[in-house]
């Protein structure tokens, strides 16, 4: 037994001088002792989940912010598609029925008072005003209103509009079969124009007990300043007024 250990330390000695030993030139090194470095790391189990947790929350984090910005260019357009398909948030119905409006029966004696209002975007350089501050209107009857628009720059402005009822329930009922909403309008410099609206007022609105006690509707339009060649795309179930310059 000793003899083995003697021999095996005897040669691990020779092996030792052999790897020290200055080699010739043109000689390669003899490699005794191949290794492999590991390098191991400092974190420990719980510092590397709590480094993983944060970088999923960063991932999701920043996926929600492109969402949301995305949605954000989507929201005004497809919001007006929705509230003029389904009168939402005081929008007026955007369709008539032309055969409804020439046989609808007026309803005398519930006379309603139709209010106009008129506001611009913080950007919007136009003056923006209606023509007369209310009228009276009956159920089943027809009306004409006007809204005027001047451009008071020195350079070209492109408009849109936005409308929307007050008290909401009446959105329903208050239907116009011509207007200036949803349509670019271009006014030169110093130009000025009048926008017709033209509408009626459902009949069956005598019939809401939402509505019973409403005496007073007010419509109102806020007119933005457009890039030029902005588009809102309206499904076939919400088809544009015609526009009027």
């Amino acid at each position: 037994m000793l003899r083995t250990l003697f021999a095996v330390r005897g040669q691990s000695q020779q092996l030792l001088r052999r790897s020290f030993t200055p080699h010739h030139s043109g000689q390669r090194p003899q490699q005794i002792f191949p290794c492999r470095i590991r390098m191991k790391s400092t974190d420990s189990p719980g510092e590397a989940a709590r480094k993983l947790r944060a970088k999923s929350t960063l991932y999701y984090i920043t996926a929600g912010g492109v969402l949301i910005v995305g949605l954000s260019y989507a929201a005004v357009p497809l919001y007006s598609i929705f509230c003029q398909a389904y009168s939402y948030g005081g929008t007026t119905s955007q369709g008539h029925d032309a055969e409804k409006v020439e046989h609808m029966v007026k309803v005398n004696d519930r006379v309603l008072k139709i209010r106009f209002n008129a506001d611009i975007g913080s950007s919007m350089r136009w003056n923006f005003k209606p023509q007369q501050h209310e009228i009276k209107v009956a159920p089943g009857e027809t009306a004409l209103a006007f809204y005027t628009a001047r451009n008071p720059t020195d350079k070209a402005v492109i408009g849109i509009s936005t409308y929307n009822v007050i008290p909401f329930e009446a959105g329903a009922y208050f239907n116009k079969i011509q207007c200036f909403c949803f349509e670019e309008q271009q006014l030169n410099p110093h130009e000025e124009v009048d926008m017709p609206v033209f509408f009626y007022i459902d009949p069956e609105i005598t019939q809401d007990p939402a509505l019973e006690y409403c005496d007073t509707i007010t419509l109102s339009y806020t007119f933005f300043e457009a890039k030029e060649g902005l588009q809102l795309n309206f499904p076939s179930y919400a088809k544009p007024h015609a526009a009027t310059a």
